[in-house]
């Protein structure tokens, strides 16, 4: 380990990274660019992350993008970020462009039925809550009882989860049931061809963020990094938010030295 919080092998990798022709520099919000937190619009970002994020955005040939679960506006609202970073919102599908997938009057029509439900079973256990977005609505279980927590997450699971157009994505405490198919993945996908990207640094510390790092070419130089534990198909791991903001910064200072900035 480095006196900088981030692992030798992640700064040698990191040194290389910022050699690109053109650099994505991109990473989940919650639980990285911001602390996990009991209530979910509490979630304001670290500063040190946003002011890396905002210096490698102003760099010639680099992009930076924030992919994450929330809407896309909340997000915005949230981190404070804008042009020339990239959000992407509902994990991977709502660009500020709408969304990747269209959203039919059907699967509006599905998403009322999934919204009841998920309502209907947070009112049975208490501490449970429900968010709705655009496409999906998200039940929260983070402050329900542990027992409370897991009967809530398998009721919805087996419940409005199986119906026929819901997909469903897992994360901490959460079950988010969307009328259209996401992918933090296919997103990367697109922001690397769109802004034409050589190399992708991809920062993650849910379940859904290894789609993410399943869509990485490490033989072409990406970087996959995980934050905190748990398994995960990334290359290297760190330990929290604080490394997420040493991590951005040392990106950021690396690059600018490789540009000659």
């Amino acid at each position: 380990m480095s006196d900088t919080g981030i692992p030798d092998d992640l700064r040698q990798a990191l040194g290389a990274a910022a050699r690109a022709r053109r650099l994505l520099v991109a990473s989940d919000y919650d639980g990285c660019v911001s602390p996990i937190v009991s209530r979910p619009e509490d979630a304001t970002p670290e500063p040190a992350s946003i002011t890396a994020l905002e210096a490698s955005a102003a760099l010639s040939d680099t992009e930076v993008a924030v992919i994450s679960g929330r809407e896309l506006a909340v997000l915005a609202d949230l981190s404070g970020l804008g042009p020339p970073v990239t959000l992407v919102g509902s994990h991977g599908s709502e660009f500020d462009t709408g969304f990747a997938v269209e959203v039919t009057d059907a699967a509006r029509a599905l998403l009322v039925r999934i919204i009841d439900e998920l309502q209907s079973i947070a009112a049975r256990f208490p501490g449970s809550t429900v968010e709705t977005k655009p496409a999906s609505s998200v039940l929260h279980v983070r402050n329900a009882s542990p027992d409370d927590a897991v009967t809530a997450l398998e009721c919805a699971r087996s419940g409005p989860g199986s119906w026929e157009g819901v997909h469903a994505t897992e994360g901490k405490s959460v079950l988010e049931l969307a009328v259209i198919e996401t992918s933090k993945g296919h997103a990367l996908d697109t922001l690397r061809e769109s802004l034409d990207c050589d190399v992708v640094v991809y920062l993650g510390d849910d379940v859904t963020d290894e789609k993410a790092f399943a869509h990485l070419r490490p033989d072409a130089g990406d970087i996959g990094i995980k934050v905190g534990d748990g398994e995960t198909a990334a290359g290297f791991r760190i330990e929290d938010t604080d490394d997420v903001a040493a991590v951005l910064d040392f990106v950021a200072t690396e690059r600018r030295a490789a540009l000659g900035s």
